[in-house]
């Protein structure tokens, strides 16, 4: 399993309205590109930074479905993203792979 994780650094002032579209839009949205088949958000306790950190992480069955949403669809929603809550949030992705 390949996992796509966003590690987002949000304004204290933005939390609840971030957390809220990120559940009702914008994870239904990655979701809906099809190439995902699971999400969960996670919040770090022990951030040395400022604001609140989350993790979101959508799992893919295989890498070449996480590089299909990359090619097809990834700065579309990044942009969307970013146009939203400007200023208001750092983010940095990483991709993982599950080891049995």
């Amino acid at each position: 399993m390949i996992i796509f994780n966003e590690t987002i650094i949000i304004d204290e002032s933005i939390n609840d309205e971030w957390l809220n579209w990120m559940k009702t839009v914008h994870i239904p949205a990655v979701l809906a590109t099809g190439h995902f088949s699971d999400y969960r958000i996670l919040h770090i306790l022990s951030s040395p930074n400022e604001g609140i950190t989350y993790c979101v992480q959508y799992t893919a069955n295989t890498m070449e479905h996480y590089q299909a949403f990359e090619a097809k669809h990834s700065v579309h929603l990044k942009n969307i993203h970013f146009k939203k809550f400007e200023n208001k949030f750092v983010a940095f992705e990483s991709v993982m792979q599950t080891i049995d």
